[in-house]
């Protein structure tokens, strides 16, 4: 099982910068997207509903901001758009699809990196997320939610760690709530079990030579509970194109999701 996960800046953008093309040759089985940045009607072209995937986007109901999108080999037996919660689902933060005992979900939490307010809103989302992901992590299925968590969880996450122990993204309280994510919650940092290395990195500003350095940050994963985490086998994280801010994290998994809606 080939699972793709982008925070696309922007769909259209993505597209013009030729993620689709590049997409068609991935032999993805699902991929989920983030900050599509679109309605639904502006994308009626072809190029954004690919051959032979089934295509779901869940969009913020202000224009032009946040979305998310999830593009699937088999169709779902059921699609969840939304995650229930007004703060998460008027900006389309949460997709689920679910195939059998197996549940995909694109999801993309707040950023608090542009004032104070949208930190606490961060905040609050992540107090919800705790009662939820804990209860997902012990009802049975097996789940995998993919996408952009706006936080580097170790100092092996980001470049300049020393100066941003003050910033959104790498705060004690954010950092610490991951690593309870990753502990006592249940769940598996799928890349890391697969990649311990250092500078591997998933997004970088787009001020000054950040990428031209390397200077970034790991806030985009692949988080599963343990029995899917324990599945996996690979993951790359795809730079030699530039189709966002983000760079594509492919991981693959020794799990299949069977036609008819069963999984194994």
């Amino acid at each position: 099982m080939r699972i793709i996960s982008l925070n696309a800046n922007g769909i259209r953008a993505a597209a013009r910068k030729g993620f689709f093309d590049w997409l068609s040759e991935q032999d993805a089985d699902v991929v989920c997207i983030q900050e599509t940045k679109a309605q639904v009607h502006q994308l009626t072209d072809p190029v954004f509903h690919p051959e032979g995937y089934h295509c779901y986007y869940h969009d913020a109901q202000r224009p032009g901001y946040s979305g998310t999108a999830l593009y699937c080999r088999i169709q779902p037996d059921k699609l969840h758009p939304g995650i229930g919660w007004d703060v998460m689902d008027v900006e389309g933060r949460w997709l689920r699809a679910d195939f059998g005992s197996l549940s995909v979900i694109s999801l993309y939490l707040q950023s608090g990196s542009s004032k104070e307010e949208r930190q606490q809103i961060k905040f609050r989302s992540m107090d919800y997320l705790e009662e939820h992901l804990r209860n997902l992590s012990g009802d049975g299925r097996d789940y995998l939610i993919c996408g952009d968590w706006n936080i580097a969880h170790r100092k092996i996450d980001l470049k300049n760690w020393r100066g941003n122990q003050k910033n959104s993204g790498f705060l004690p309280e954010e950092r610490a709530w991951m690593s309870e994510l990753f502990g006592d919650w249940g769940w598996v940092d799928a890349f890391r079990s697969v990649d311990p290395r250092e500078e591997q990195y998933t997004w970088w500003s787009n001020r000054g030579r950040a990428w031209d350095n390397n200077t970034g940050w790991r806030i985009d994963y692949q988080v599963a509970t343990p029995g899917l985490g324990k599945a996996a086998r690979s993951a790359s994280i795809y730079k030699d194109q530039r189709f966002s801010d983000h760079a594509p994290l492919i991981m693959d998994y020794d799990f299949a999701i069977e036609p008819g809606g069963t999984s194994a």
